[in-house]
């Protein structure tokens, strides 16, 4: 691989690693409600999800999805209940009261990591656009594990660079604008997106 094609690899990374949807929102729903900590834990273990479809891609498993339609779509149905569940989740949450303590309302880091693994390894999608864009730069036939370590890094840094900056930013943007306390009504527009986004998913499958 050279210089210019890993370039080429590095900006289609980002573009898609920045582009909205589920990842983003499971990010900033951790990144408001637990803090700078729970958003880095979920973008981590989401960067963690993404690398795996990056190195199972390299090993077949973006054709073998492509030959299973059935595995494809009891992923895609997984990933979409997943969602619905976070949505409903939030909107069935009791308002937090200002008597309760604030760290026993946080999401805990356990959560963070769950929720951040669980969107990427439940978006088989992954899989399959892995397929399509190492094939644009490498011949499976030739393909050496030097190369194959560096495209599987290059996804991970990437994916998880970027939304270790979005729990960052988020955080700092709560300090700078007083984001501090739990707004009820951005909770349920939070609920209603995820909700959103599963039906999203389902739509477009």
């Amino acid at each position: 691989m050279t210089l210019t094609e890993w370039l080429s690899l590095v900006i289609i990374c980002v573009m898609g690693a920045m582009s909205p949807g589920p990842s983003l929102a499971v990010v900033l729903k951790h990144s408001l409600h637990g803090g700078m900590k729970n958003g880095m834990l979920a973008a981590l273990s989401h960067g963690i999800g993404v690398g795996f479809y990056a190195c199972a891609s390299l090993l077949g498993l973006g054709a073998l999805m492509t030959q299973l339609p059935t595995l494809y779509q009891v992923l895609v149905y997984g990933g979409a209940a997943y969602l619905a569940y976070l949505g409903i989740r939030i909107l069935l949450a009791k308002p937090s009261s200002q008597t309760l303590n604030v760290e026993q309302t946080k999401p805990s880091p356990r959560s963070a990591l769950q929720d951040g693994f669980a969107i990427a390894f439940l978006n088989p999608k992954l899989a399959v656009f892995f397929l399509a864009l190492f094939s644009q730069f490498i011949d499976p036939e030739n393909l050496t594990l030097q190369v194959g370590l560096i495209m599987c890094l290059t996804v991970f840094v990437l994916d998880t660079g970027w939304y270790l900056l979005v729990a960052l930013l988020t955080d700092i943007s709560k300090k700078r604008f007083g984001f501090t306390k739990t707004n009820p009504w951005l909770e349920k527009l939070l609920g209603v997106i995820f909700i959103a986004l599963a039906v999203r998913v389902v739509i477009t499958l």
